[in-house]
């Protein structure tokens, strides 16, 4: 199954490969900021970036960009 998935973005022009990738991380980002807001249901926007920074590039990056990162994010 995976040769014929290999096929198959070989096939595909450079363009359709980087559109389909840049929709798969869009989703992933949306489904990581849907399972934060559902874990913290009261967080307000900066919150949520933040936790999101953490999920997609860890505690240090995020301290880097906005400084203050809770203690429960991960």
């Amino acid at each position: 199954m995976l040769e014929r998935y290999h096929a198959l973005l070989r096939a595909q022009a450079p363009h359709e490969r980087l559109a389909q990738a840049m929709a798969l991380s869009t989703m992933t980002r949306e489904l990581a900021l849907a399972g934060i807001r559902a874990r913290f249901p009261n967080a307000d926007a900066h919150e949520l970036d933040v936790r999101l920074a953490v999920r997609l590039y860890g505690r240090d990056a995020a301290c880097k960009v906005y400084g203050e990162v809770p203690d429960d994010a991960r």
